[in-house]
This record gives structure tokens, sequence and C-alpha cells, in this order.
């Protein structure tokens, strides 16, 4: 099945799939062991970072061996590319889904980059998935002890989504509705779901994705889906359940030297989380 058919499926089913994203093939197994548990659909996403760390063609390989093996509907996809130049080395190593984020820079300059980005997707292979941004997405993948303050000038703007999606011929587009990249120690993100319903409405048949769901409230999460919402990623839970299962199992057993056995609590504790956040998604049983 083509990677565009499974947002279909879950649009008409009316439920999200989960992007987790990784940096080592340990965390990859964990995601796929999760996914393949209760049968559902996922995807892989990799950061600038993360890809640089594990490898861009080598977590290509790594994910089609784990589709092959498995039989999983498992789309990969290169997260956050900031220029053309990172979104064609994904493009030429094989991701079948990129997202372009040019959202920090003006609304033209944001469509001329995106819009590259798609023409040269869809002249590679036009079964690439696009994903471009529109709005001001704060925070980064880590813990944020102060409040995050979200501006009105933020969030996505439906008429602005609009345009942006019939001048760049996106797939996908991840709008800013009050998430925020991490989590946030002072409160939980409440998502404005008005300003959701209202981009839905001005861009019905594109697929909306949400950034920053780690912690967002579960109604939240569940309203979204309702409204629109296909595609989900989770990163900032994802890190915090690994690293904190790894730092507890040095703790406890300093004298352990094989790898796999000290991997293997934090592999645990991120498969419990990606098992959540699929149930919580509606996509179980999506295979």
């Amino acid at each position: 099945m083509k990677s565009i058919e499974l947002l279909k499926k879950a649009r008409k089913g009316k439920y999200a799939i989960g992007q987790f994203n990784v940096s080592t093939d340990e965390q990859i197994k964990a995601i796929v062991e999760a996914a393949k548990d209760l049968k559902s659909p996922i995807i892989i996403g990799t950061s600038e970072s993360e890809r640089e760390f594990i490898g861009t063609k080598q977590v290509v390989a790594l994910v089609e061996t784990w589709k092959r093996e498995t039989g999983l509907p498992i789309i990969l996809n290169a997260d956050h590319c900031k220029s053309f130049e990172s979104a064609k080395e994904a493009i030429d190593s094989g991701y079948p889904a990129i997202n372009i984020d040019a959202s920090s820079l003006p609304f033209e300059e944001n469509i001329k980059l995106t819009k590259q980005v798609a023409d040269y997707a869809e002249n590679k292979n036009p079964d690439i998935i696009v994903e471009g941004e529109l709005g001001y997405l704060r925070g980064s993948s880590e813990i944020h002890k102060e409040k995050i303050e979200i501006k009105e000038e933020d969030l996505t703007d439906p008429k602005q989504a609009r345009e942006f999606i019939e001048r760049t011929g996106i797939d996908s587009l991840a709008v800013v509705i009050g998430n925020t990249h991490g989590i946030e120690t002072e409160k939980e993100p409440h998502l404005f779901l008005d300003r959701l319903k209202k981009i839905q409405k001005a861009a019905p048949d594109t697929f909306l994705v949400l950034h920053g769901g780690s912690k967002t409230p579960e109604e939240d999460i569940r309203q979204a889906i309702k409204l629109g919402i296909v595609k989900i990623n989770i990163n900032t839970e994802l890190r915090i359940a690994y690293s904190d299962a790894l730092e507890k199992e040095i703790k406890e057993h300093p004298d352990e030297l094989k790898p796999y056995k000290i991997l293997a609590p934090a592999v645990e504790e991120t498969k419990k989380i990606v098992v959540e956040k699929i149930k919580l998604f509606g996509s179980e049983g999506g295979v």
C-alpha cells in the first residue's frame, strides 16, 4: 500500500497515525514491536540531528528490513528538514515522506522553499508525501522548566493555510493550534480546537498534522483527531522513557558490561509509551 493511502485510510477511519522519532536502532525495534503487537500502522521520524547520528541511508535500510520482516505498513519521514539540501538528501536516500520546515521564514519565502521541495519530490517519485508547516511552533524536544507563552500570531491562519497549500502542492500541513515542542513542567499545553476546525474547513482535502504531541491532554488529542488530524508526532516522551530507563539500569547494575542487557529496559519503556499512544490515537487494528 502506498504511504498516502495509509493517511487516507486514517482519515476515513477517524484515527491518527503516530510518528515516533528515533536516533538509534533499538528505538526502531521498540516502536515496531509495539506496532506489531497492536496491528497498527506507524511512522518512524528522524530530525536532521537524528539522521546525522544514525545515518540517513542506514535508517532507510533498517526500516525497510523491519517492513519486510513484519509486513507492517511503516512510513519513514524526514522530520523538520530546514533546507532544500537537507530534504534533497533524504529524498535521494529513499525516504518516502518529507517534512520541509520553513515555518520560521516569512510567508512568501516559506512558500518558495516548500514548493521547491515539493516539486523535486514529485519529479523524483510522485508517491513521496510532502509535509509543509505554517505557523510558529515554539519549544524544542526537551523538558521546559519555564512556561512557553503562545501568541496569537503564532497560530496557523486558516486563510493563509488554503493559499499555502494551493501554491506549494503539499500533501500534508503541520499546524500550530496551541501545541508546542517538548514538555512543559508548568502546565500541559491545551489545543485551540476552534482554530483547528477553521483550518480543516479551509483545507478539507489536506492531511493535517499535529507536531509536539507529547503530554498534550488526551481529550484534546481525541477531539483533534475528530476534527481532521491524521498524524501526531511524539518525540520528547520517548526520549525521557529511554534515558530514564537507561540511567536506572546503569545505576542498579554498575558492573554490567553487555550492551544488549543495559539497553533492554530502555527498549521496554519506549515500547510502553508507543503502545499507550497507538491506543490513544485509535490506530490499533488499523493494519
